[in-house]
Order: structure tokens, then C-alpha cells, then sequence
């Protein structure tokens, strides 16, 4: 049999007579009208199903099986035989494939005429998004005009807005990074900045954390000399080369900051032994006694440190922190430069040889900040 003839409807009185025949459709307009449609022979086997419905069981061929073989009936559930579903002409039903993705389907049940069986007309539902992403379904996988490829568009509209908005959204993002780091970052040296620096003291000093840490101050001696003898532009090379060095002798976790002009702070994570810490500064004393090269010519610096540790404090008190590592780095000034002093509780200023020698530091007045 090539087509399918939909049983007439009574057009007189009853009485009348039957009625007439409906048309012929051919398979192929079956296909194009109700792509996941099935027709059953009256023997209850698949005679033939629509080319969406084929696409759901790749591999499976479902035309010569049993209907209630391949499909599970949820709404009705009575539907033991063909005359079980015959009975429910022109009502809605509920099925599920027996195997594989159980994949739900909603339709309607049309009797036909001439011991023909009957066809049940279905859709997907509310399983259609899930279907198309398993199946690779598209719009002319549907009726021309079954809402669900409007629904199919709309989806794939909001698909492409929703993948729109994450490029933007990530965008946003790498533009906030890239300004906070901007913000965080000192444009000379490429070292993190005083406002990261303040950021950074502020959250050790969160009486939840428990970190122990160490606070350098470092200043250059004889900086000065080098602007005024060479110009800024040495000054600034110098600056650079300094924050490679520093860089270079700290430890990976470690905070290197240019305060200011020639100053640097160093924030030494999980470490307040003065021994370790006075090895990093003693190397980087070292370094800094090597003449910079700048177009030829050597640019001769040194560095003064002075150092505080977290565990002379109760509470973490970053301002007092800085002031008690900058009187330490004045106490090397004052001892004759590149040298590195530590501020001890109960110990006070005291400063720490290259050799791990101890000298306590003689107290001295207050003398003015600017005056490097």
C-alpha cells in the first residue's frame, strides 16, 4: 500500500449511508505533514513512520515491528492490543521508547478505515530542546509549520545571545583584571604598588589570619647621585634593574613594592626568622653593591634595610609596622649605609652582619623622613 485514505465524516443525517472515503495520501506527504507520525496495520505492526521518528533510532528499523514492541504506553495505560488503541480514536496519548533513551512522546490517536489500522500523530513536548541537542534535530525535522521550529529559532536566538553574553561578560572581566592590575602596579618598574602594598597589609592584618611575616623597607643610597650626574633616564634604568634584582633574590610567594621613588618595601610571606630573612637581605645588598651599567657607563648604589617582624606585634598594626621598619632602615643609614638593621620586640633596633654578627643599634633622635 503507497498511501493511507483518512476515513470522511458523516455529511447527511444519520441514515444516510457511510460515508465517503477521504483522500489518498501518499507516504510522502505523510512524511512532510507529520514527521513523527506512525501508522499501524491492523495486524498491529509498524507499517510505516515518519523520517524524524526514523532519525530518534538510528539503526533500528522499526517499519514490520510491533507497535506496543517498541513503544511503552503511559497515557492510557490500558492499551494491551490494537482495539485498546482503536478505542481511543481522536484522543491524546502518552508513549516512551522501550529501549534505549527513553524519550517520552505526546500525540493523537486517528482511526482509520478499511481494516487500514491507524495513525498516531506525535511530537516531543517539552523534551523537544533535549531531543534536538541528542539527536542533531533541525527545523526540517518538523511540519512546516509546527510551532516548534518558531520555538527552535527562538532558542537558538537565545543561545547565540547567551554565548554573545559570556564573551562579553568575559571580556568585562579581563578588562576589570587588567585594571586592577593596572591599579595594583607601579608603570616603572612593573613591581606591585603602594595602594597593593596597603591592600596586602590590611588583609595580613585580619585578626582571622594567622600568617606570621616579615616588613622590609629598603631605600638606595646614593640614588641621588645618579639622577644628578647621569640624568633620569639612568635613574629610571636603574630603578628597573633594582626591582629585576629584588625580584630575582626574593621567594615566589614574597610581595615586592616601590613605595616611592627610590624606597621598596618587601612583605617576606610566612617568615618572620630573622636569620632567613637577613640572608635574603644580605644578598640583596650584595647585588646592589655591583655597578649597574647604563649606556656604557656604571651607575654605583647601594641599599640600606631595615626590617620588623609580624610576631613583635599583639595586633597587627600595619602604620606601626612601617614606622618601626623605617627608624630600622635609618639605623643603617646612620651606621654607614648597605646594611641591614632589625627591629626586635624587647630588643629594639639591631643590626645584623653580613657574617650573621649581632650589634645593637645606640639609640638616635628623631630625624626628618625626607632625608634619605
Amino acid at each position: 500500500m503507497t498511501g493511507v485514505a483518512a476515513n470522511g465524516t458523516a455529511g447527511g443525517a444519520t441514515g444516510a449511508g457511510p460515508a465517503p472515503p477521504g483522500p489518498l495520501l501518499p507516504k510522502g506527504a505523510l512524511d512532510l505533514l507529520m514527521p513523527l507520525h506512525v501508522w499501524v496495520g491492523a495486524s498491529g505492526h509498524i507499517e510505516h513512520c515518519g523520517p524524524t521518528l526514523r532519525k530518534l533510532r538510528p539503526g533500528q528499523i522499526l517499519t514490520g515491528a510491533r507497535l506496543l514492541e517498541v513503544f511503552e504506553w503511559r497515557r492510557p495505560n490500558t492499551v494491551r492490543v490494537l482495539a485498546d488503541l482503536l478505542a481511543h480514536d481522536g484522543e491524546k496519548v502518552q508513549l516512551a521508547f522501550r529501549d534505549g533513551p527513553r524519550d517520552t512522546l505526546r500525540g493523537i490517536v486517528v482511526a482509520l478505515g478499511d481494516g487500514q489500522g491507524a495513525i498516531l500523530n506525535l511530537s516531543l513536548g517539552i523534551s523537544v530542546v533535549e531531543a534536538v541537542g541528542r539527536y542533531g534535530l533541525t527545523g526540517t525535522d518538523f511540519a512546516p509549520f509546527d510551532p516548534t521550529v518558531e520555538m527552535l529559532y527562538l532558542i537558538e536566538a537565545q543561545s547565540a545571545i547567551l554565548a554573545e553574553s559570556r564573551k562579553l561578560n568575559k571580556r568585562l572581566e579581563g578588562a576589570r583584571i587588567a585594571a586592577e592590575k593596572q591599579a595594583f602596579t607601579d608603570t616603572l618598574t612593573g613591581l606591585r604598588n603602594r595602594r597593593a602594598m596597603d591592600h596586602a597589609l590590611e588583609r595580613l592584618a585580619d585578626p582571622h589570619m594567622s600568617e606570621r611575616f616579615g616588613l622590609m623597607h629598603l631605600d638606595l643610597d646614593y640614588f641621588k647621585e645618579v639622577n644628578d650626574t647621569l640624568g633620569h633616564a639612568a635613574g629610571d634604568h636603574v630603578l628597573r634593574q633594582v626591582a629585576r634584582i629584588l625580584l630575582a633574590e626574593t621567594r615566589r610567594d614574597d610581595m615586592v613594592v616601590r613605595a616611592g621613588g627610590d624606597e621598596f618595601v618587601l612583605i617576606c610571606r610566612n617568615c618572620d626568622d630573622v636569620a632567613v630573612l637577613n640572608r635574603i637581605a644580605q644578598r640583596i645588598i650584595e647585588r646592589l653593591e655591583e655597578p649597574i651599567l647604563f649606556e656604557g657607563r656604571p651607575c654605583r648604589v647601594s641599599a640600606s634595610i631595615g626590617t620588623t617582624l609580624s610576631s613583635n606585634y599583639a595586633a597587627q598594626d600595619a602604620s606601626q609596622m612601617l614606622s618601626d621598619a623605617d627608624r630600622a632602615l635609618y639605623a643603617s643609614k646612620d651606621g654607614g649605609r648597605a646594611r641591614h638593621t632589625v627591629f626586635i620586640r624587647d630588643a629594639g633596633l639591631v643590626e645584623l652582619a653580613r657574617d650573621a654578627g649581632v650589634r645593637p643599634v645606640p639609640p638616635s633622635p628623631p630625624r626628618d623622613a625626607a632625608a634619605h
